[in-house]
């Protein structure tokens, strides 16, 4: 029993560096799927190129001529700015409810980049008119809303929790990926 351990140990020792300069063969490992192997990609922007990439290539119609998977992460870049290094204060006022988004730099970039494509696209409920305007350290969103039940429900969302609604952006990323317009 001590003699095969042992075997087992210098068989390894002797092999190992042969195989860690061979490359990787990236099919194998992904039929492998077990509770050894993570299944999370590490990092949510790079999840989401992954998953869009695995889809692209699984599409044939897809027109690799149009491909931009370089304006999806700038996307991800805008939306990891925002969520995670924006600041944002919330006013209501009557039957308005206003998100003022601020940040510095690259994020007061992005803040405005993000909230006028969401005031483009309107995709909150019919009853809700979006305005966006720029201010001196982002832009401000407010949404103007028909009954005292929509105000309170945009109150209590707050900014992330409004654009984390639905799966829109889901759809929209993978327009930017396939280089067709976005909004």
């Amino acid at each position: 029993m001590k003699l095969s351990a042992a075997v087992a140990v210098i068989l390894c020792a002797f092999t190992a560096p042969a195989s860690a300069q061979q490359p990787h063969d990236h099919a194998a490992m992904a039929r492998v799927a077990d509770a050894s192997v993570p299944q999370e990609m590490g990092q949510s922007a790079f999840a989401a190129i992954q998953e869009i990439v695995r889809m692209l290539q699984a599409d044939v119609m897809t027109d690799w001529s149009r491909v931009n998977i370089d304006a999806l992460r700038a996307h991800l870049v805008d939306m990891d700015n925002v969520v995670l290094h924006a600041d944002v204060s919330t006013t209501v006022a009557g039957s308005v409810v206003t998100f003022d988004v601020s940040g510095e730099g690259a994020v007061r970039e992005s803040i405005r980049r993000m909230i006028f494509a969401q005031a483009a696209t309107a995709h909150g409920d019919a009853a809700w008119t979006y305005t966006a305007r720029q201010t001196d350290r982002g832009a401000s969103l407010a949404i103007e809303t028909r009954d005292g039940a929509s105000a309170a429900k945009l109150k209590a969302l707050g900014y992330f929790g409004l654009v984390s609604q639905g799966p829109h952006h889901q759809v929209h990323h993978m327009m930017i990926a396939r280089g067709q317009p976005p909004h």
